[in-house]
Order: C-alpha cells, then sequence, then structure tokens
C-alpha cells in the first residue's frame, strides 16, 4: 500500500475525512530520498494550499528536504461541500496530526522527523510533540494570544518534548517583540524575529524588506535548527 492509501486507512478505522497531500521535495508517495521530512501545518484560516504555504513547502524543499502539506478534518469537510467551517477543537486536530505522523514514520522511516506549523498549525504541532516523539517543532507566527485576547497559551510550549524553534514577526498581533520575550522565559525555546512582519511576516514597506525576504530567513533559521539538532 502507498503513503496515500495507508494514511486513508488509518482515517477511515477512526471515523476522520480521507486526506489528500502535497508533497514537496525528494519524495513520493511511496520512499524518501533525503534524511529529513518536515509535516507542514496550516494555520486556522487557509488550507495548505494557501500562498505562505506554497512558498514555505518550496523554500523548504529547495534546501533538500521533504515536505507534506496537509488539510485538518474541517478544510477537508470545507472542499467536499463548499462550506466554510471553523477549527475543529483541538483533540480532534491532534488525533488526525498524530494518524499522519504514525503513517509517516511508518512509510517513510525519515532520520529526522520535524513537525512545523503556521499560527494554529504550530500550536497543534507543539501539542503533538507532548504526546509523540518527533525530533523537532518549529512554529511559524505562534498564536500565543487569542484573538479576542486572554492569557498567553504557554501550556504546549511548557510541556513540548522536543527541540522548538519559534519564527515570529516583529508586529505579529498575536505575539509582538517586547511582549513574547518574558513568556518564553522560562522555556528552553529558540526564539527568533523577522524584520516588521506581522503574523504573516508581511513587513511594512517602509520597512525596507519584504515578506519574501522574510519567508527566506525563516527557511534559514529552519534549516539552521534541524543541523543542530544533530550537535
Amino acid at each position: 500500500m502507498s503513503f496515500t492509501q495507508k494514511l486513508n486507512a488509518r482515517l477511515e478505522a477512526a471515523e476522520l475525512p480521507a486526506s489528500q497531500c502535497l508533497i514537496s521535495g525528494p519524495l513520493d508517495d511511496n520512499a524518501l530520498a533525503c534524511d529529513t521530512l518536515v509535516l507542514l501545518a496550516h494555520g486556522a484560516g487557509a488550507n495548505m494550499a494557501h500562498d505562505f504555504m506554497a512558498q514555505m513547502a518550496e523554500r523548504l524543499a529547495g534546501q533538500g528536504l521533504g515536505v507534506i502539506r496537509f488539510n485538518f478534518p474541517y478544510m477537508r469537510n470545507n472542499a467536499i461541500d463548499g462550506k466554510r467551517r471553523p477549527p475543529d477543537r483541538a483533540p480532534k486536530l491532534i488525533k488526525d496530526f498524530s494518524l499522519l505522523l504514525e503513517t509517516v514514520r511508518e512509510v517513510y522511516k525519515p532520520k529526522r522527523l520535524i513537525v512545523m506549523g503556521k499560527s494554529m498549525g504550530g500550536r497543534m504541532a507543539a501539542i503533538l510533540a507532548g504526546e509523540q516523539a518527533v525530533d523537532g517543532v518549529i512554529c511559524l507566527g505562534y498564536p500565543f494570544v487569542p484573538p479576542k485576547g486572554g492569557e498567553p497559551r504557554l501550556e504546549p510550549i511548557a510541556e513540548c518534548q522536543a527541540p522548538l524553534l519559534v519564527i515570529q514577526g516583529e508586529r505579529d498581533k498575536f505575539g509582538a517583540k517586547g511582549q513574547v520575550e518574558p513568556w518564553l522565559a522560562p522555556f528552553k525555546v529558540k526564539l527568533v524575529w523577522l524584520a516588521d512582519g506581522d503574523h504573516s511576516f508581511l513587513p511594512r514597506k517602509s520597512s525596507g524588506t519584504t515578506q519574501s525576504a522574510n519567508l527566506d530567513l525563516a527557511v534559514s533559521h529552519s534549516i539552521k535548527f534541524i543541523r543542530g539538532l544533530d550537535a
């Protein structure tokens, strides 16, 4: 059975909708031709095909990494009937993410398995790494503060059992520079900032930089973090 067939058999048994993943880099539906595989999870409002996700996957694949993007169940259901749904509750998201991770490990047997996510996807990646063994977690714009405000979401970070990198835009409304540092101080987390970036790493025109440059930096920081896992 191919990766897709094995994954969908697991999802069907768990009463979750079938999944179609997007694969980038040196791997196909049956084999991985590199050491490192990245599972890239989307944020709450945009699916795996969003431009941010596509650009990150393309850049990571260009560095020789295998990348698998996927949609969480509510996004898969959105595609079936065209209705827009809010994100599933965290336990359902984690169950789905976990089945994907198990299938990836069984089929591809990567030397390094990294879970990476944009916003909500990064929070789910950190939660998953508190429950299952992975080699590293990378959060792209971690949603520290809920949209309606409140206490910062630090429990996933506190309970994460893998090395953790947070890549954050300096102007991120979910956790900006000057806000985040005290929150992360008690934890062993690598934090890097992208110049003038918002939640999608987009800077203002007056900043002198671009979103593309910030995405390049995000990939550079990710590669450095992943290579450092072997040190």
